[in-house]
């Protein structure tokens, strides 16, 4: 059974939703803070946090920073539940790591089956199980792990997917909407921007590696020349 953690501090919405959720199968834990949140996330590590953007003793997205910054939750994925629909509100969600953007006010069946949707997206990576190397950069799609050379870089899940996705492909350039197909699915409401803001996350911490990333401009992106990667 998936575990759910939601964090809003509207009692009424709050109550909703856990009762939704324990419905659709999840075993649900609810905090009104964000402090309560990241307590309740730290006992009992959760497949995905509902995260209310404005909560009463510090903002959402200064949560998902904690959450990601976190080894043992920075994985998780992370739904933000705001009123602001505005494109740099998302992207901004977005570049902090959130998985997905969901405005109020919304249709509960609508959130399920999205919250459905990135479950079955982290849980599974394109390709058989393999291990890629590159130089000193290491990955186990099997696994959802990457390393460069002894040390583990902390991706989340879609941020692995979206390394995958430019590595299995060699030189090829992907374009935004090839990665939103591929990575993202047409579930979410991520943008074109919203791949620029994964890649710059993703490039920071792939960090002395960085340039492995390629930006080709108008284009799109790619995995940097790989003669020294193979699979396993």
């Amino acid at each position: 059974m998936p575990r759910a953690l939601v964090i809003e501090d509207d009692p009424d919405l709050n109550e909703v939703l856990v009762y939704n959720l324990s419905l659709d199968g999840y075993d649900v834990d609810s905090a009104r803070t964000g402090q309560d949140g990241l307590r309740l996330a730290r006992a009992n590590t959760p497949d995905v946090v509902l995260l209310d953007v404005m909560l009463p003793d510090k903002r959402g997205t200064e949560v998902c920073r904690e959450i990601r910054s976190d080894a043992t939750l920075s994985a998780v994925p992370v739904v933000f539940l705001t009123g602001r629909d505005e494109e740099i509100d998302r992207v901004v969600g977005f570049e902090l790591g959130a998985d997905d953007y969901v405005t109020k006010p919304f249709s509960m069946r609508e959130l399920l089956l999205r919250l459905r949707a990135l479950l079955r997206r982290v849980k599974s990576t394109p390709g058989a199980a393999t291990t890629y190397r590159a130089g000193r950069l290491k990955l186990d799609t099997e696994e959802h792990r990457a390393w460069i050379d002894d040390e583990e870089i902390p991706l989340t899940a879609l941020e692995f997917r979206l390394l995958v996705a430019l590595w299995e492909r060699g030189g090829r350039v992907l374009s935004r909407d090839m990665l939103l197909d591929s990575v993202w699915g047409g579930e979410s409401m991520a943008s074109s921007r919203t791949v620029d803001a994964h890649v710059k996350r993703l490039r920071d911490k792939l960090g002395p590696l960085r340039d492995f990333v390629e930006t080709v401009r108008g284009a799109g992106y790619r995995f940097a020349d790989r003669t020294e990667s193979a699979a396993q």
